[in-house]
């Protein structure tokens, strides 16, 4: 059995988030002391090593619930159930490196406008896209 320092320690999850995920109903200690401390077992440090494993490959904490109630009652779900949330997740990351690719584009050609020397910020052409909504415009872009 753990106290929760000690699955701190094991995890390098802090106490907090070790609350967090118990108020979550992510973790359960398996028992409390007379004088109130949390006792975890072996159990609980597998879970834990699932839901880190898990946020580490980009799952919420909404999906990890779903992953671990999967998990526990494997008999009543399938493969194809949990690879459809690994596909959902592969989408939902493809989407948001399009669109960090879009950001970094614009940034890009916003950076490589501005002259960056010592012109008072009041004709800085970065400002100026910003405030017009206009995207900065330089020989062979936009």
């Amino acid at each position: 059995m753990y106290k929760i320092g000690e699955l701190s320690r094991q995890t390098g999850l802090s106490n907090d988030t070790l609350r967090y995920y118990e108020k979550m109903a992510l973790i359960t200690p398996a028992t409390r002391t007379e004088a109130g401390y949390r006792l975890y077992d072996e159990s609980s440090l597998s879970r834990l090593k699932f839901i880190q494993q898990a946020k580490y490959v980009g799952f919420s904490l909404e999906g990890i619930k779903e992953l671990l109630s999967m998990r526990l009652d494997k008999s009543h779900h399938s493969c194809g159930e949990v690879k459809q949330l690994t596909e959902d997740k592969l989408v939902e990351i493809d989407n948001k490196i399009e669109e960090l690719l879009r950001i970094k584009q614009a940034l890009q050609v916003m950076n490589d406008a501005c002259c960056g020397g010592a012109v008072s910020a009041e004709h800085c052409s970065i400002l100026q896209a910003l405030e017009t909504g206009e995207p900065v415009k330089r020989e062979g872009h936009l």
